[in-house]
């Protein structure tokens, strides 16, 4: 047994022939925010804090569809969502609807920890993150050019889109107007973690689909769906969150370890090649014995791990390491 951490940015219909400057930073914001992890379980944080801490750098990082780089609903604003889970208590905590609120997934572990409650959304987490004093900016700080064109492109093409996603997931009239230089979208977050004890947590933060409905919520908040955490397994999930919420796909993971004894690889590739529509979904996984895995059933998934025995992987496609 030994710690292990995995981390993502996203799944989808991720092209091979994405060009070297926009995967690049995606890239070098993995290995960075696994150097974050690592350096803190090393340090003995909890998993609940390395999770939190390695989320948070991710949401500020724009190159990802999360806090600053989040993609914007049908009326132009940002609505960001974030979930926590810690697998040794199974306490969580979740929001939505967030608009000024920094690093959605700090505020999460608030809701866990400062109130009886586990979800909260909208105008009433907005209150709650101010009464708790969490840094709060504008929302214009949220809203990028480059999401601002996504938007844009998304419309003419009347399509809600999912991450790095350039199929239509709901009717459309037109063909779709490619995004420069084949980036078609920026991906979701999410961290799993064990300590050298076995204690377990995931966290997954998000801004959701490109030009969706106003009030939509995915599955990033929901406990069981997007984030799960128990004292088997820790999993984050990302992709298409309608499929994700209707498979229970993070909660599966666990359940298929708990009730049919499947390793944390089995349960894992069961669930995402098996239970889910081909093309919807990928996760990270870590089990309490410091198992890792990051199946997916799409084009690619940004991904990366790191265990105690000096094993680091940065990857997209199912055949190439980065």
């Amino acid at each position: 047994m030994g710690w292990a951490i995995a981390v993502h940015g996203g799944a989808g219909d991720i092209s091979r022939s994405l060009p070297h400057e926009r995967r690049q930073p995606r890239e070098e914001a993995l290995r960075h925010c696994l150097q974050i992890g690592i350096k803190a379980l090393q340090s003995n944080l909890s998993p609940l804090d390395v999770v939190e801490l390695v989320v948070r750098e991710l949401e500020n990082i724009p190159h990802f569809n999360a806090g600053r780089g989040s993609v914007l609903t049908s009326k132009g604003t940002v609505e960001m969502e974030a979930s926590i889970m810690d697998g040794n208590t199974m306490r969580c905590g979740a929001v939505s609807g967030l608009t000024t609120v920094l690093n959605a997934v700090s505020l999460a572990r608030l809701v866990m920890e400062k109130t009886p409650h586990i979800y909260l959304a909208f105008d009433g987490a907005e209150q709650f993150a101010r009464e708790q004093g969490v840094e709060i900016v504008d929302s214009s700080h949220f809203i990028t050019p480059e999401n601002v064109e996504r938007l844009k492109l998304a419309k003419e093409a009347n399509r809600v889109q999912i991450d790095y996603n350039a199929q239509p997931i709901q009717n459309d009239t037109k063909k779709e107007a490619p995004c420069a230089n084949g980036d078609s979208q920026i991906g979701t977050v999410g961290c799993v973690a064990v300590d050298c004890h076995g204690n377990l947590a995931s966290a997954t933060s998000t801004g959701g689909l490109v030009n969706k409905m106003a009030g939509r919520i995915g599955d990033t908040p929901v406990i069981g769906a997007g984030t799960y955490a128990n004292e088997l397994c820790a999993v984050s999930a990302t992709g298409k969150g309608e499929s994700i919420i209707r498979g229970t796909v993070a909660r599966d993971v666990a359940a298929l370890m708990e009730f049919k004894g499947l390793s944390l690889k089995e349960a894992a590739d069961c669930v995402v090649h098996e239970r889910t529509p081909k093309g919807t979904v990928g996760l990270i996984a870590v089990s309490a014995a410091g198992e890792v895995a990051m199946p997916f059933n799409t084009t690619g998934m940004f991904r990366g791990c790191a265990t105690e025995d000096g094993h680091l992987e940065v990857a997209i496609w199912s055949d190439a390491e980065i």
